[in-house]
């Protein structure tokens, strides 16, 4: 707000403030005087303009004291000419009982006699009317711009032809229904404002132009009361209150407010909303709404004054009153005081938005976006060559299993002597128990017991019959590959059975040395089998031409650490030194009728059960095949 300074009676001074009045007097009149002092009228484009800033109240002094920031920023972006900017303080105006001002102008008088500035500009009308009173004795030429300055305030009929007016006009009617379309609930504002001459001149005026509300909300005023009592009831105000922050320059205890301060500290303690009108309040303090902004004001301040310094005369400069500006809102207050931004008028900005994580750290998460897509197709490309080497598994042990079918096939074909002769023998057994019970029965008087006896050999004899039909429908049926727990002692026992016969037949001693422990491990029995009878044929093959005395075959199992082993000798001549990193290869072998195939299936099946196989001659002679095959448990 801005204000009018009243000359009544004239009454004692503060003697602090005649203190730095009589000082600065003295001081001023032993300075010396700068050349254009010395020569009046001999100003030119290259000297500098010398402008006085005459304040209201002083120079930290807010809203007055951003204006004034403001104004000279401006004025020395625009200026083509160097400035010499003094600048000066009317005490008077912060005191609740104005003083004399005769010390005050007796100083600028004999600080500027003979060197009068090129421009006055007056911040706050408490100047303005200061320099309207005194320009008979101190300026009486020289241009002024009477700025930041409400217009209900200017002294029309003082101005002169060196006059330039930059006013604002404060739409009290317009910072309450802000309050009342942000806040619909308010009740009661409790106005904030100060007990000097000018703030109250502006409770009249508030009151006045406040009538139409009436009915809508109560005023409480705290022009009265001291500060700090102040911020005690803005601490505990009931619900449907709002602050109104107008001005504190000057308290009801005579402690003068300079900055923002006292502002900052009602915010701290207030447990409601504090509106503003003035710019200058405006960001982490107040609410805000429509206001008075600072840079319409500066820019108008400066073109007069750019203008003036360009030789056109005050008089021509007209302005009409600053009005608020389009409202503005701290999203930082909105949020502290739950308020929607819906309840906002149109055209609002919402100021001082805290940027979100995505806005904070924009290249960080596009670039950790980017390794999530990244690893994103990478997976998906590994989940597809996953599946796609899923299926080639699926397929290649499909592929296993039929091969290693087709090699069961044409291992039992060399096994047709064997099955034949396990077969003959319990069958003729069963036939002659049952033709010696059919004789037995024809007598008169038959042994019963024996024919008991006879019935039970039938029995076992076709239990064994029985049983090596079972091993070879098992070794011959078309199973897929399936993962189960087998004891591998027994599992190799099976697969031994079905070669005896034939290792009797060619003459071949086969032995078998299982471990004394269970041995555990994860696979497919017949396939296992399988390997066992492939290797055992291999090994019979490589000893039918060795002398008879070492036509030897030799199975054993053990366990190594947390393997298990399968271990198959013959005391045939060996494996060349050449063949031996072959020997697993497909196609290729050392027989004339063979088909390399053997070995190589051998092998598959061996790996696909986790496990190795390894080949190596013996140092006494022969060849040894070693299995490893992990224990399960």
């Amino acid at each position: 707000m801005s204000g009018r300074v009243t000359i009544g009676p004239v009454k004692p001074w503060p003697a602090a403030a005649m203190l730095l009045y009589f000082g600065l007097m003295i001081a001023a009149s032993v300075l010396p005087r700068s050349a254009s002092a010395a020569e009046p009228g001999a100003t030119t484009r290259s000297e500098p303009k010398r402008v006085l800033v005459l304040h209201s109240f002083g120079r930290e002094f807010r809203p007055w004291s951003e204006y004034a920031r403001s104004i000279k920023a401006e004025l020395e972006r625009q200026s083509p000419w160097p400035l010499d900017i003094q600048e000066h303080t009317l005490l008077t105006a912060r005191f609740n009982n104005s003083g004399p001002e005769a010390p005050f102008v007796e100083y600028l008088r004999s600080l500027y006699l003979g060197s009068p500035p090129d421009l006055v500009l007056s911040i706050g009308a408490p100047a303005a009317r200061f320099v309207q009173r005194y320009r008979g004795q101190l300026f009486l030429d020289t241009p002024t711009v009477l700025t930041v300055v409400e217009q209900r305030l200017v002294n029309r009929l003082d101005l002169t032809d060196n006059d330039v007016v930059v006013s604002v006009r404060n739409d009290f009617m317009a910072a309450f229904e802000n309050i009342l379309q942000v806040l619909p609930d308010t009740k009661t504002v409790a106005m904030v404002i100060g007990a000097s001459q000018l703030e109250k001149f502006w409770i009249d005026e508030v009151q006045r132009e406040l009538k139409p509300l009436e009915g809508r909300i109560s005023l409480v005023w705290y022009s009265d009361l001291a500060f700090e009592d102040i911020l005690k009831r803005a601490s505990t105000l009931p619900p449907h209150t709002v602050l109104f922050w107008g001005l504190m320059s000057v308290d009801a205890g005579g402690i003068v407010h300079e900055g923002d301060i006292a502002l900052r500290r009602l915010h701290e303690v207030a447990n409601v909303p504090i509106f503003s009108y003035q710019e200058p309040f405006f960001g982490g303090t107040t609410v805000g709404g429509p206001m008075q902004l600072t840079a319409e004001t500066s820019l108008k301040t400066v073109d007069a004054a750019m203008r003036i310094f360009g030789g056109e005369k005050p008089a021509s400069i007209k302005y009409e009153p600053i009005v608020f500006g389009p409202p503005r809102y701290d999203w930082r207050e909105l949020r502290r005081w739950g308020i929607s931004e819906s309840n906002l008028p149109p055209g609002s900005e919402v100021l001082f938005r805290e940027p979100s994580i995505w806005e904070r750290f924009r290249w960080q998460m596009a670039l950790i976006m980017s390794v999530f897509l990244l690893q994103a197709g990478l997976i998906s490309v590994l989940l597809h060559e996953r599946r796609r080497r899923q299926g080639a598994e699926v397929e290649s042990r499909q592929r296993l299993a039929e091969l290693a079918h087709a090699n069961r096939y044409s291992a039992v074909g060399e096994l047709t002597t064997s099955i034949a002769h396990e077969l003959n023998q319990p069958l003729g057994a069963i036939l002659t128990n049952a033709e010696t019970a059919e004789l037995m029965l024809k007598g008169a008087s038959p042994d019963i017991d024996e024919i008991r006896l006879i019935l039970a050999d039938i029995r076992r004899d076709d239990q064994r019959a029985s049983e090596v039909i079972r091993r070879l429908r098992s070794v011959l049926k078309k199973t897929p590959f399936e993962i189960t727990d087998i004891e591998l002692n027994d599992t190799v026992r099976e697969a031994i059975g079905l070669v005896t016969a034939i290792a009797g037949g060619r003459r071949v001693a086969l032995s078998y040395a299982p471990v004394f422990a269970d041995l555990h491990v994860k696979g497919d029995s017949v396939q296992i089998q399988q390997v066992v009878l492939n290797l055992i044929i291999n090994a019979m093959d490589a000893v039918s031409d060795a002398d008879k005395k070492k036509r030897e075959v030799s199975v054993s199992t053990l366990r190594a650490g947390n393997q298990a082993e399968i271990r198959v000798g013959d005391t045939g001549p060996g494996i060349a030194a050449g063949d031996l990193a072959h020997v697993f290869d497909p196609f290729f072998t050392t027989k004339p009728q063979g088909m390399g195939m053997g070995l190589a299936i051998v092998k598959t099946i061996v790996e696909a059960h986790h496990g190795t196989i390894a080949a190596e001659n013996l140092p006494s002679g022969g060849a040894l095949f070693v299995i490893r095959l992990p224990i399960s448990r």
